[in-house]
């Protein structure tokens, strides 16, 4: 059996795995060079956990113990925490593999931990790790070096709970984006003069008048809208439009369902109709908002379980409902249905004002703290300078004065200065036994001392 097919029952509870639209694929080292890869890389969750899920799960699919539990599982029995027991059965080369990935994990955490703390210029203050990592909900942090049952239960949960909020949060970062925009917009009209103001107006007017200019946008889902891939992407007769083959044809990985990726490439002839790149008036983050509308739009109305993902007997049980043939006036683009109100623009702005205010603050602390740093520096420097320049005085004298010691005569064994001859002054003569080291100029014979003239206070 593929390895798609033992984690579809897992992809019951994580179908994103597999739908959401940035496709990053993530190395993951196989545990056994034998098995077989899968056909795709499952793209990136976007959950700050991604690759440590994404491994876990390859590493748990390579054991044919819970292979087999995960296709026999449904979506109550992993939630229950029923599959997670089945963890103690897998092989010990597993469960070192798995052991390995949380201990990895655990040491990427405390990265994060520590960069966060420096961030926050509290390089020296002491981390409890233990109390730091129950913030991370995806792990048991009581045991940080074994992958035990909880530890995949944690995961799941937290997986699931976390993907569920994916769609209320883009929601959320849409329409605070179209908010600035309009913020903006009004700030850079207030800043022009009255003719200016006006014709920046009538220039904002015409290219959303161009962007509504566009061909009618079928329903998604609807009879019309699948035609139209049908007859155009598929290259098919449009009188012989047949739901169950259009299924097959774009369950493009082949394991019996729709993922929200495979729904989403059907909905790109409709956005195309109006959304182009090219054009100035055209938001390409507004295009993947109404790619997101319309695939909210499919699963509400085609899959019945709320799983995520559209089997073919819910496809074609949705070709059989009133509404796919009757898709009215067509689809409701996102300027149809403004992102947000008056009210929500206004308390908006005010936050943006009081942010605005506090980061001028901010500024404001870091320029004064700025100026005080560069006083000091100053200080520091002239200090500096002082210093050096009193090693070189230092330096100077010691110079000078071995100058002048090199200039005094040699001194005797005893301390005595010894003069040279040539100099006017009357040597002074050395003790006894130490003629040796007078120079010959200065001995004299004692004959030589008798014969010449003594002072006159010697006279008797």
């Amino acid at each position: 059996m593929p390895p798609s097919a033992s984690r579809r029952a897992l992809v019951l509870l994580l179908p994103s795995l597999l739908w959401l639209p940035t496709v990053l694929p993530v190395p993951i080292e196989r545990v056994a060079a034998n098995q077989p890869s899968p056909a795709t890389e499952s793209p990136d969750t976007g959950l700050y956990y991604h690759r440590y899920l994404q491994e876990v799960i390859n590493v748990l699919e390579t054991d044919g113990h819970f292979r087999e539990k995960l296709q026999a599982a449904n979506a109550e029995d992993i939630k229950s925490g029923k599959l997670s027991r089945e963890l103690d059965f897998v092989s010990h080369h597993v469960r070192t593999k798995l052991d390995e990935l949380k201990r990895q994990e655990v040491s990427r955490l405390r990265m994060l931990l520590k960069a966060k703390m420096d961030a926050k210029q509290e390089p020296n203050v002491q981390m409890d790790h233990l109390n730091l990592l129950k913030q991370f909900e995806h792990l048991d942090p009581q045991n940080q070096h074994t992958f035990e049952a909880r530890d995949l239960e944690l995961l799941i949960q937290t997986a699931t709970r976390d993907l569920a909020q994916y769609d209320a949060a883009h929601h959320e970062e849409f329409k605070r984006y179209e908010m600035l925009k309009e913020h903006e917009r009004r700030q850079y009209l207030e800043s022009l003069g009255e003719e200016q103001r006006k014709e920046a107006e009538q220039k904002l007017e015409e290219q959303q008048r161009r962007h509504r200019e566009h061909p009618k946008v079928n329903v998604p889902g609807s009879r019309a809208q699948l035609k139209e891939v049908w007859e155009e992407l598929d290259g098919l007769d449009p009188n012989r439009f047949n739901p169950k083959t259009f299924f097959i044809l774009h369950d493009i990985n082949s394991d019996g369902v729709l993922d929200e990726q495979e729904l989403e490439a059907l909905f790109t002839k409709e956005l195309e109709k109006v959304y182009d790149p090219k054009n100035e008036e055209d938001d390409m983050r507004e295009m993947e908002e109404e790619r997101l509308r319309m695939r909210e739009h499919v699963m509400k109305n085609v899959d019945t379980n709320h799983d995520r993902l559209v089997t073919l007997e819910e496809f074609l049980a949705s070709t059989q409902q009133k509404e796919f043939g009757d898709t009215g006036e067509g689809w409701e683009t996102v300027e149809m249905h403004p992102a947000f109100t008056e009210e929500e623009l206004r308390i908006f702005e005010e936050e943006l004002a009081a942010r605005e205010a506090e980061l001028k603050a901010q500024a404001q602390r870091l320029s004064q703290e700025t100026e005080a740093l560069g006083r000091s520096q100053d200080q520091l420097v002239a200090q500096r300078r002082e210093l050096q320049q009193a090693v070189l005085q230092m330096e100077q004298r010691k110079q000078q004065q071995q100058q002048q010691n090199q200039n005094l005569p040699p001194a005797n064994p005893e301390g005595q200065l010894k003069f040279h001859p040539d100099t006017d002054d009357v040597p002074v003569p050395a003790p006894a036994g130490d003629q040796k080291d007078v120079p010959a100029a200065e001995k004299k014979a004692p004959e030589q001392l008798l014969a010449a003239p003594q002072p006159d206070s010697l006279h008797l």
